[in-house]
């Protein structure tokens, strides 16, 4: 079944200069960009993006980290495009993340763990809504 899913480059791969590894793994997982942006979210962008975290102790210090540098969205459509995302992703700390997996290549810790992908369909509708509103998307 094909669907979209939110993917986020996070500020941490950017600087790394893995932009081109990280989509090059999309790619050859079946997950075609749909949409792609870069930009350099504002403080209060992050907090209304992860607002869903608000009560946890990591929500400031991820929203400041959010906030940077450049990031790039993505919207990836694909069979299965969330849960294959998710698995590519690998674990959120990169210490713990499958040889092979995004995170275990680019992430440093459970914070500066390179990406960000949707969790579930609601997420991501919310989620490719929040970056990309009212854009006609390609596919």
């Amino acid at each position: 079944m094909s669907e979209r899913t939110l993917a986020i480059i996070k500020p941490d791969a950017v600087k790394k200069n893995t932009i081109g590894d990280i989509i090059a793994r999309y790619d050859k997982a079946g997950l075609r960009p749909v949409a792609i942006r870069m930009m350099k979210l504002s403080k209060s962008t992050a907090e209304g993006f992860y607002a869903v975290h608000k009560a946890r102790p990591f929500f400031d210090s991820l929203s400041t980290f959010m906030s940077s540098g450049p990031v790039v969205v993505l919207v990836l459509q694909g069979d299965n495009a969330i849960k294959k995302n998710r698995e590519l992703m690998g674990a959120t700390d990169p210490a713990k993340a499958e040889a092979g997996t995004i995170r275990k290549a680019h992430g440093a810790n459970i914070e500066f763990n390179a990406v960000h992908g949707s969790d579930s369909s609601e997420t991501a509708k919310f989620e490719i809504g929040y970056f990309f509103p009212e854009m006609d998307l390609v596919g």
